[in-house]
């Protein structure tokens, strides 16, 4: 069972159609081949990039993890569309957080370091992809709290641009939960906070016409095999935007919680926006409560 939000169940699905179990068995397997593809050659690429010093956005094994999200993205029957842009500079992304598939679209749009649970790690295909590009895994232990802000600050200190879902947990896309505000302690640590920039990112998740609202939602008991596989069989012409808002300098705001709640305010609204009223309040979720 994963821990998180435990929102309305998913609205029952019928059994696969011919055609579906069919559209399954090409899509996963097409999956596989790029997949394997994609691993040999990043870890080639990674291989080079050390041993030609090459860093952050000079490295060219990110060009690899890009295309395989681009690819996975296409064989789950969704169109990508971004607004704005990924700031230059290093610093932090924070986004709502609906699915594993948050994870697939920022890899397509974005170079950058994925800050995630710890239980990212056991994820069929994706968890070993995160480790391999080198996402950050926190723990949920107050005893840890303090190493893994300090291995936050060297990455941002260092130039890195760091992904955050900031809700601790994921929903059915219709929602933004509270804003978690701990993770946004280490941008005000005196030698990143004049310096340092946050970029809100809304995700909003639109599938097919014929498919629930909250089809591309991972959330509750739900496992993540199911959901590929229901993806991989039912998903045609959905849609994924990106949105990605004004950077902020960490300066202009007083603490952490401020920063919390005014990115929050911003997703909630920019989602609200695109999906309705569904998007527009937060709910609770059972994790311990928002630092707010």
């Amino acid at each position: 069972m994963r821990a998180g939000w435990r929102g309305p169940p998913p609205e029952p699905l019928p059994p696969l159609r011919i055609r579906e179990g069919f559209r399954l068995a090409w899509r996963g397997i097409a999956l596989v081949l790029v997949t394997v593809v994609a691993i040999a050659l990043f870890l080639f690429m990674r291989m080079l990039d050390a041993v030609g010093g090459r860093r952050g956005d000079q490295a060219r094994a990110p060009a690899v993890q890009r295309h395989w999200a681009r690819a996975m993205l296409a064989l789950s029957g969704l169109r990508l569309d971004c607004a704005g842009e990924p700031m230059a500079a290093g610093g932090a992304l924070v986004a709502n957080h609906s699915s594993w598939l948050d994870i697939v679209v920022l890899m397509a749009t974005v170079r950058a370091r994925f800050v995630a649970k710890a239980e990212v790690r056991t994820w069929p295909v994706i968890g070993f992809i995160a480790q391999a590009s080198g996402t950050v895994f926190v723990e949920r232990r107050r005893a840890e709290a303090r190493r893994q802000g300090e291995m936050l600050r060297q990455l941002l200190d260092a130039g890195e641009r760091l992904v955050i879902f900031p809700e601790g947990t994921s929903t059915d896309g219709l929602r933004v939960l509270p804003f978690k505000s701990s993770l946004f302690e280490v941008f005000f640590t005196p030698e990143l906070r004049q310096v340092l920039k946050v970029q809100p990112v809304t995700i909003v998740h639109r599938p097919a016409a014929h498919l629930p609202r909250s089809f591309h939602g991972w959330w509750g008991d739900a496992a993540l095999v199911p959901s590929l596989a229901n993806m991989l069989a039912r998903s045609v012409a959905g849609r994924i935007v990106v949105i990605f808002h004004e950077p902020w300098p960490v300066a202009a705001f007083p603490d952490r919680k401020a920063l919390a709640a005014q990115s929050e305010a911003v997703i909630r609204a920019e989602l609200a926006l695109h999906l309705g009223a569904a998007g527009a309040e937060p709910e609770n979720t059972t994790d311990a409560p928002a630092s707010r």
